[in-house]
């Protein structure tokens, strides 16, 4: 067995074996209220479906979430101005609060852990993460891997300022 697969046998034991609560809450998170909250927050103004595919997540499961989310004040639904089928789903102030209050709950969290790893395991795991991020983007399990050249091109675009990678 090389490194590679041991590598490999602690990744997984450590992200999916010993999964902590704040890992759980996330996961949940990513799957409803949360998400959308944050999404919206983040990009603005959006249609169901956009919603559903950036979920990956059915538009059945989305009109229930927003329907909670509007029973609760945090989102309205308004229809386009352009074309009056088509509806756009925005936050309220009371939305915007939450995803705010959400973003900073999350921000004291992890500040809290780099804290206790230091600054520089903090920065060496930032560089690994988004090193290993860049790097999913482009291996997939059953797909042929990835070639130098697009390796070079994604780890290019990585950097490139505006990508949200390496420089912050």
């Amino acid at each position: 067995m090389g490194f590679e697969q041991e590598a490999f046998d602690r990744l997984v034991q450590t992200t999916w074996g010993k999964r902590s609560q704040m890992q759980r809450e996330m996961s949940r998170g990513i799957k409803g209220e949360p998400f959308v909250v944050q999404e919206l927050y983040i990009k603005g103004a959006m249609t169901p479906s956009q919603i559903a595919q950036a979920m990956r997540a059915t538009t059945g499961r989305v009109s229930t979430l927003l329907a909670g989310l509007e029973k609760k004040g945090q989102i309205v639904r308004e229809p386009d101005p352009e074309d009056r089928r088509s509806v756009h789903v925005k936050l309220t102030k009371t939305g915007e609060e939450r995803a705010h209050k959400q973003r900073e709950d999350m921000r004291e969290a992890i500040c809290w852990i780099f804290s206790q790893m230091g600054e520089r395991r903090t920065r060496e795991f930032i560089d690994l993460t988004d090193e290993f991020t860049t790097y999913m983007t482009l291996c997939m399990p059953g797909k042929s891997r990835p070639t130098p050249e697009q390796v070079k091109q994604a780890f290019d675009k990585a950097s490139e300022p505006g990508s949200g990678s390496r420089e912050q």
